[in-house]
């Protein structure tokens, strides 16, 4: 049982620690760090959590064997390398860092101690999803030629001006950090890295200083095209599109797979639901008990970074935008 340590005890944290506890026999949480331990009490009382306001108590705890962390985008390059100097293996929500550098410092700073590392992109366990990557892989669709992203959503309606979330920095490129994030990194996990980025990023609809709609084109470093949008003020969607030289795969959701012909008939799949939280922490996991070092490969980590950081730059500059 790999013993962890939540640090962020948030809305989403929770998510996590519920998603494992009491459930799983290869994970759970002892300890959790919050800002305030005062008010989670009945969470530590619910959980069996020791709390604490301090990271660096977690990393000092040799009964942790892991961190982790659903914090705010902009510590995380920081907690993950104090966690690895520290010998913790880590679990990091998306986005994993905000640029690309901390990302590979991040990276860098996992490879020297020989820690574990594991990022938070749930929808990778999502069914629909882990059935399209093999049918991609298995060649049913051809050559991939172009794949299409979109998830959006209306969260950002009730995030209040001093939520940590409701600024520019925390939160660049609109929704790329909440959702847009998560197409990216299925593109990059289906098409290889992406190479070149051009993309606009308005605020039309919110009162807060966060983007509310996003639009980008990408062409990947194998010659693959891609468009994404992510808006944080429409309803909910999700959908990746992936068209090939012998057909076409689409999911719609996480339970739900169309497959295209060259002659246009279309078969539909659908899928029970599952847990996605409980797989990635239970992947995460299964990956310290077996020595994997990376769950998800660096490059695509980092790429996934550079790419979230070039639609930001892309849409102040107006210019596309090429990742080296």
């Amino acid at each position: 049982m790999l013993r962890a340590a939540i640090c962020g005890a948030g809305h989403w944290g929770t998510r996590l620690i519920e998603s494992v506890q009491g459930n799983s026999g290869k994970i759970g949480f002892v300890a959790a760090v919050t800002r305030n331990p005062a008010d989670k009490h009945s969470l530590a009382e619910r959980f069996g959590l020791t709390l604490t306001a301090r990271f660096a108590d977690v990393l000092a705890d040799r009964a942790i064997d892991a961190v982790v962390l659903a914090t705010p985008h902009s510590q995380h390059a920081g907690e993950i390398i104090a966690a690895a100097k520290a010998g913790k293996h880590v679990f990091c929500e998306k986005p994993f860092t905000l640029t690309r550098g901390d990302a590979q410092a991040a990276i860098a700073a996992c490879q020297t101690a020989g820690i574990t590392l594991h990022v938070g992109f749930n929808r990778r366990y999502a069914p629909a999803y882990v059935d399209m990557t093999r049918r991609i892989r298995a060649g049913e669709i051809g050559v991939l030629r172009h794949i299409e992203g979109q998830f959006s959503g209306p969260p950002s309606y009730q995030t209040e001006p001093g939520n940590w979330r409701s600024n520019q920095i925390e939160s660049p490129g609109g929704a790329m950090t909440a959702r847009g994030v998560h197409v990216v990194d299925s593109m990059v996990h289906i098409a290889g890295p992406a190479a070149t980025v051009f993309a606009f990023s308005e605020r039309q609809q919110h009162t807060i200083d966060v983007d509310d709609t996003t639009a980008c084109l990408m062409r990947f470093a194998n010659g693959v095209t891609g468009t994404l949008g992510t808006l944080h003020a429409t309803s909910a969607f999700y959908r990746i599109h992936a068209f090939g030289s012998q057909g076409a795969l689409e999911m719609r959701g996480e339970t739900e797979l169309l497959i295209y012909d060259l002659a246009g008939n279309v078969q539909r799949i659908a899928y029970d639901a599952v847990d996605k939280e409980r797989a990635e922490l239970e992947a995460f996991a299964d990956a310290v008990a077996n020595g994997v070092k990376f769950v998800i490969a660096p490059e695509e980590i980092v790429n996934t970074v550079a790419v979230t950081e070039a639609v930001a730059a892309s849409a102040r500059s107006g210019k596309a935008v090429t990742i080296g």
